[in-house]
């Protein structure tokens, strides 16, 4: 049996563990809106965290899962949210309903902003956003995920976690039923939101158009939400298929655009294909 030399330790209890640096993770996404500037992102389905990079490699502010509409778990989650973390894009998702265990979930793992649809009154709204502020802004549960470094700071590197997490969470409603347009001032209301995402197409079937997001019926509608989002100082998100798009979105007011994987590919591929015929 080898003896351990004099030098060395021989206990757990004798070990010298270093302290580990407590990293804050700064929403880069939410700083531009701030500055005034106009963000772009992607929606996307997939969990695959190679995607992720790509989508910040090419420039993109934020990528944001779809759990809303994709097969995605807070599971998921957490290696696009290292992801992102490699390439400087803001890891956002879109939750598809409301549970707040669900989006507490979503936070833990990392995520810097939550989108959810369906949210019809200001106290599920309220609720919302209670749920994802930690106190005294909300009730946010303290636990020991990624975002919080896994509790292993200090408890003032703790304390200064909760107060950034609190004020860099981006919180985006959607709007994208006509029947929200009568309470969409008191919706705004709310305390703690940041901005509503407008879902041209949902809204256009609510309305009967399902043949058109751009029917002018729609159209007029989307100007009249955009006009009280920004009567009291909130962004105003919505889709756009390219930079054209985009700069009509701008211009009439909406400072987060959203386009698709999807949409991506099929942009990418009319300008590397030869025009079909026949």
């Amino acid at each position: 049996m080898v003896k351990p030399h004099g030098r060395f330790p021989t206990t757990l209890a004798s070990i010298h563990y270093p302290t580990l640096p407590f990293t804050m993770r700064k929403n880069k996404t939410k700083s531009k809106l701030k500055q005034g500037q106009p963000v772009y992102g992607v929606l996307s389905a997939s969990p695959d965290p190679y995607l992720a990079e790509l989508i910040g490699l090419t420039g993109f502010d934020y990528y944001m899962l779809d759990a809303e509409h994709g097969p995605l778990t807070p599971a998921d989650a957490v290696n696009v949210v290292r992801a992102c973390d490699a390439v400087d894009v803001t890891p956002l998702v879109r939750v598809g309903q409301f549970d707040m265990k669900l989006v507490l979930q979503y936070l833990d793992a990392g995520m810097m902003g939550i989108m959810m649809p369906g949210l019809r009154t200001a106290v599920h709204l309220q609720q919302f956003v209670q749920g994802i502020k930690y106190p005294p802004d909300g009730n946010r549960g303290f636990g020991p995920g990624r975002s919080a470094n896994y509790m292993l700071g200090t408890p003032a590197e703790q304390a200064a976690y909760v107060a950034q997490a609190n004020e860099q969470i981006l919180i985006l409603p959607q709007f994208e039923e006509i029947g929200l347009l009568e309470t969409l001032p008191e919706l705004t209301a709310v305390p703690g939101v940041d901005g509503f995402v407008i879902g041209p197409r949902d809204l256009a079937l609510s309305m009967g158009h399902a043949d058109s997001a751009n029917h002018p019926d729609v159209q007029q509608r989307i100007d009249d939400a955009i006009h009280i989002m920004q009567q009291v100082g909130l962004w105003v998100g919505i889709t756009a298929s390219n930079q054209a798009a985009a700069q009509q979105q701008i211009a009439r007011g909406a400072t987060i655009i959203l386009t698709t994987v999807p949409g991506l590919i099929q942009d990418g591929a009319h300008q590397m294909l030869p025009p079909t015929t026949g």
